[in-house]
């Protein structure tokens, strides 16, 4: 059997090994109670949308919408 041969740089341009913007360089981590969750995903069987999305859609809504909160604390 042949020996195979491998050439490994010691350094990669990443920039151009794959010029595609990342479709995830956005994405953030955020805290959603349970409830909220299971209303959403509730929301997804009845529209056949992922319930991610649903929360962006909705989200991308009170934002395209310039809602403001009403928070009172007693």
């Amino acid at each position: 059997m042949g020996q195979e041969v491998i050439f490994v740089r010691e350094e990669y341009d990443i920039e151009n090994l794959n010029p595609r913007k990342n479709p995830y360089s956005n994405q953030i981590t955020i805290n959603i109670d349970n409830t909220t969750i299971e209303y959403f995903k509730d929301q997804s069987e009845s529209s056949g949308i992922p319930y991610q999305t649903l929360i962006n859609l909705y989200l991308s809504n009170c934002a395209a919408n310039g809602r403001k909160l009403k928070l009172s604390w007693e």
